[in-house]
């Protein structure tokens, strides 16, 4: 089972969400948080639903609360250890 990486998250944010005016995801984004990239909510609930249909992932609530990308790779990863 593959993984999603930092280049499936950003089309998959742009395909949910599109980008926000004046974002750049194609920078350093790891640390950036979602709120400040112009994510919602209602836009990371739609990016977990599409990580958990494209990787065959089943994601905690929390992914919805990641603050950043590298903590939503983080739950990512960790959903992955316990399938």
């Amino acid at each position: 089972m593959s993984k999603p990486d930092l280049d499936d998250l950003r089309r998959i944010l742009h395909e949910c969400a599109g980008a926000a005016e004046g974002v750049n995801l194609d920078g350093d984004i790891l640390d950036t948080t979602f709120a400040d990239l112009g994510y919602d909510s209602v836009a990371m609930l739609e990016t977990g639903s599409r990580i958990e249909q494209e990787f065959g992932i089943k994601l905690d609530d929390d992914a919805v609360a990641a603050g950043t990308p590298r903590e939503l790779f983080a739950i990512v990863n960790a959903s992955q250890l316990r399938a």
